[in-house]
């Protein structure tokens, strides 16, 4: 028979723990239930909206939403938030970007959860590089700096044959470390044109 947990403690263990994102997994260990009971108190509180379903097999409490971020880098790993959305969150960019943007060594996907879409683009494993671990409120995520922002972001211009950079604050970019991001690549043409955009 499936254990039954209080709601109330239910949602308390895991805001007194800081979980923002979790699985069955997690709630096995946390509650000492069997794989049964924790499917059944997933889609039991899921059910009464005590929990939100991010995507398959990851849930989170309505009043402990992670940021974005940390979200992205969740629920698809070997990622970090990089391209547009990062360069709007370092402000480079003027526009506030809506989709959040990762890189990650895995094939492109795109998921929407929580009324948001992410999207991830395919980067070689030398390449993946360039990210800091940022801590926001009590959660961890990795974004890539301001540099590697940007060579990202042209990166795919480039490889996809879209419009160029508009507006960016070219004070936020340091070129020597850019350079160094972009020959990362391999890519001729990205070092060219970051070059003529940059130096």
């Amino acid at each position: 028979m499936a254990k039954l947990i209080n709601q109330t403690d239910f949602a308390a263990k895991i805001k007194a723990k800081r979980i923002g994102l979790f699985s069955k997994r997690d709630i096995q260990t946390l509650f000492q239930v069997s794989p049964v009971s924790a499917t059944f108190l997933l889609h039991r509180y899921t059910k009464r909206g005590l929990i939100l379903k991010v995507k398959r097999g990851l849930y989170a409490l309505p009043d402990l939403l992670p940021p974005d971020m940390y979200i992205a880098n969740r629920i698809y790993g070997s990622s970090y938030v990089s391209r547009e959305f990062a360069l709007s969150y370092h402000r480079v960019i003027p526009e506030t970007v809506y989709e959040i943007t990762s890189v990650s060594t895995k094939a492109p996907r795109r998921f929407e959860a929580l009324g948001k879409v992410y999207t991830y683009r395919r980067i070689k494993k030398t390449a993946f590089t360039g990210y800091s671990n940022v801590r926001q409120n009590g959660f961890s995520f990795r974004i890539a700096d301001p540099e590697k922002a940007f060579v990202d972001a042209l990166y795919y211009r480039v490889l996809f044959k879209e419009k160029p950079m508009g507006r960016f604050d070219k004070k936020k970019i340091n070129p020597g470390k850019a350079l160094r991001y972009a020959m990362m690549f391999g890519n001729r043409r990205l070092i060219a044109i970051l070059k003529r955009t940059l130096l």
